[in-house]
């Protein structure tokens, strides 16, 4: 049974200026976070945790992909999206998956304060920053993803 996608503008073609510059917004994000502390492994479990929230097949495998290839094991990607009923996690993983959350649920930022607070009991004031820039760069990319409508299929 195929699945028919529905066409739609390539907004990062149509103006990848723009594009460009998310682009360069992410691996600053990326690069403030390693800075600030992060492990590389915590970063890629940040865009997957928010493109599982935002439903963007695309940055799913892109970043699941990317973990795996980084050493993160098949069991923990399994049970990601349950994290807080785990005990696979890190205080700081758990911290940095609270805080990405929160920013990519904004619009229930008052109801969801909670979510900041555990964040910045475990994290420092730089990897605070950091993880919310993370999640803004791949929320950006989820959303471009997901009006673009880019193709998502087995490869061959």
């Amino acid at each position: 049974m195929s699945v028919m996608t529905p066409i739609n503008i390539n907004v990062s073609k149509e103006h990848a200026e723009l594009y460009k510059m998310a682009i360069a917004l992410s691996a600053q994000a990326d690069a403030a976070a390693s800075d600030a502390g992060l492990p590389a492994l915590l970063i890629e479990l940040i865009k997957i945790r928010t493109s599982q929230i935002n439903g963007c097949a695309f940055c799913l495998r892109l970043h699941t992909g990317d973990a795996i290839k980084k050493g993160e094991t098949i069991e923990r990607l399994a049970v990601l999206s349950a994290w807080r009923e785990t005990s696979y996690f890190t205080e700081q993983e758990q911290a940095a998956l609270s805080l990405s959350e929160y920013v990519t649920g904004i619009a229930d930022s008052h109801a969801n304060r909670p979510l900041y607070d555990e964040a910045a009991e475990f994290l420092t004031p730089q990897q605070v920053s950091a993880v919310t820039w993370m999640t803004v760069g791949i929320n950006t990319f989820n959303r471009i993803a997901l009006t673009s409508s880019y193709p998502v299929a087995p490869k061959e």
